[in-house]
């Protein structure tokens, strides 16, 4: 009967740890960060106006691509517009002239600037009911909002790029090319009027916007630095709660690795090192070589990289767990740590793999504003705190392993526990893996 208990409890208690392991794996495997201050955002109005058909052109630059474009020539990026706007009238290639332009720069996030150009793309005369098919080309390769609307009065979802809806923001519209049945209008022939630049209040598009504001503080006294440190030290640990960074990946690792309190605070200092030389390395591509390789076409390959390294570290946890399934059989009793340092710094760069984007607005704000010490210390504190967040996640899953560790557990479930952490790892990494192919660019 004791023996029966005892089982029973184990199970139960078994069940328990791979619940935790579950509610952690789904936030891990989801789209780590947005890349709203990445977006290059585009909107097309197809309208007549008489008997001539107009496209009028929406342009927005979230901080990164305005910060990558420096000056701005409203002219060359009409002509630009102009020739990757592809018009098709009754199956025929038509032309679409650049005309009036509007530019301006609503304030974005941390003092750094966005863009909206707006233009006139002017197009030929309609002699009577006609088949129009209008397709956009331009930036395909980036990321951001992409809304086409036919009609003087139709209704633009994003407000001409003014408003993005809250719920779309992290599925945003991607529509390219529209077919529609156009004809003449009464009236003269009138261009549309632009708003010269007006807009709403510019969203907050990088994640952790408060951790981002810190570089934009007018007066950097000692206290205030102080303050600006500890704050940056919540916000990455608040960050770590969110999806991605590895915490199902530490988790199962400690867990089937016999991991101890040191090795998950070394899993810490691995995940700080990463991240912080990840936003410093991403920045450098950011001002450098921005002309051949686009930053965010970075964050799929590192997501593949960071899903084929977890996979690996799953793999090797689970053929070495198996090895000696036997051997811990006959002596549950040791529990000594199996763990090597190439496994443990592989873990820890796993999590510590993808630069927060909100971290490269803060290095590119900081250089922007010239206050870049400030900045690079902002950004060690904020992956200190991501760090402590993934380090204290190990230390409970460490802790709890010694708590199950103390009751004499029965049953081949729960003796294969350790291999059946390894099995959580490599279905984060495949699941990481399949996440990020569709999107390599």
């Amino acid at each position: 009967m004791g023996t029966g208990r005892a089982g029973v409890v184990g199970v139960k208690r078994l069940v328990a740890l791979l619940a935790l392991l579950a509610a952690l794996i789904a936030p891990s495997i989801a789209a780590a960060h947005p890349l709203g201050n990445f977006t290059v955002n585009r909107f097309s109005r197809v309208e007549m106006s008489g008997p001539r058909l107009y496209v009028v052109y929406v342009l927005d630059l979230a901080e990164i691509p305005t910060f990558q474009a420096g000056k701005i020539d409203a002219r060359a990026y009409a002509q630009k517009i102009a020739r990757g706007a592809e018009l098709t009238v009754n199956g025929r290639p038509a032309a679409l002239a650049p005309g009036a332009t509007a530019l301006a720069h609503p304030p974005g996030a941390v003092g750094l600037r966005t863009t909206r150009l707006e233009v006139v793309l002017r197009g030929p005369r309609l002699s009577g009911e006609t088949d129009v098919r209008y397709r956009d080309t331009n930036y395909s390769d980036r990321i951001g909002w992409k809304e086409i609307v036919v009609g003087t009065h139709a209704r633009s979802t994003s407000a001409e790029l003014r408003a993005y809806p809250k719920d779309l923001l992290q599925s945003p519209l991607d529509v390219t090319s529209v077919d529609a049945h156009l004809s003449p209008q009464p009236g003269a022939d009138v261009s549309p009027r632009l708003t010269r630049g007006q807009t709403l209040q510019a969203p907050d598009r990088v994640a952790d916007a408060g951790f981002a504001r810190l570089i934009g503080r007018h007066h950097l006294g000692a206290w205030v630095i102080l303050a600006s440190l500890a704050a940056a030290l919540f916000w990455g640990a608040a960050h770590a709660l969110g999806p991605g960074h590895g915490k199902t990946i530490v988790t199962a690792y400690l867990v089937g690795q016999r991991g101890t309190p040191r090795h998950a605070a070394l899993l810490g200092l691995i995940v700080t090192v990463t991240h912080t030389v990840g936003v410093f390395a991403l920045g450098l591509v950011t001002l450098v070589l921005s002309r051949f390789v686009v930053p965010d076409h970075l964050y799929p390959w590192l997501n593949l990289v960071s899903g084929l390294l977890v996979v690996a570290i799953g793999m090797t946890v689970f053929t070495a767990r198996w090895r000696h399934r036997r051997a811990h059989e006959h002596h549950h009793h040791h529990h000594h740590a199996e763990i090597s340092g190439r496994s443990l710094l592989a873990v820890g760069v796993s999590g510590g793999l993808l630069p927060c984007p909100s971290a490269l607005v803060v290095l590119l704000a900081a250089i922007s504003l010239h206050r870049i010490a400030f900045g690079l210390v902002l950004i060690l504190a904020f992956s200190a705190g991501l760090a402590a967040t993934i380090t204290s996640i190990g230390l409970v899953a460490v802790l709890a392993k010694r708590a199950f560790g103390r009751v004499s557990f029965e049953g081949r479930a729960v003796r294969l526990l350790p291999a059946l952490s390894a099995l959580v790892i490599v279905v984060a990494g495949v699941a990481m893996t399949f996440h990020a192919v569709p999107k390599l660019r």
